[in-house]
């Protein structure tokens, strides 16, 4: 029964993966569109930097999640 935790948590962490891919397409997003349109790069950088939270907070939960079902 043990090891199912440990076996739970590890795929709770999966989700911190795909966390990294998301935050490498924002600000991949980000320079794509920065260079193609200079003038808006202020509103831009508020929306990429907007969306880095929300991506963030998504890992953070699974982060809780994994350790959750680890240490309860």
């Amino acid at each position: 029964m043990e090891s199912l935790k440990f076996i739970g948590a590890g795929l709770a962490a999966l989700a911190l993966a795909g966390v990294g891919l998301g935050i490498g397409t924002v600000f991949a997003s980000l320079l794509n569109a920065m260079s193609r349109n200079p003038s808006l790069s202020n509103q831009l950088f508020i929306r990429a930097v907007i969306g880095f939270a929300l991506t963030e907070a998504t890992g953070l939960f699974a982060l809780v999640v994994a350790f959750l079902i680890l240490f309860s």
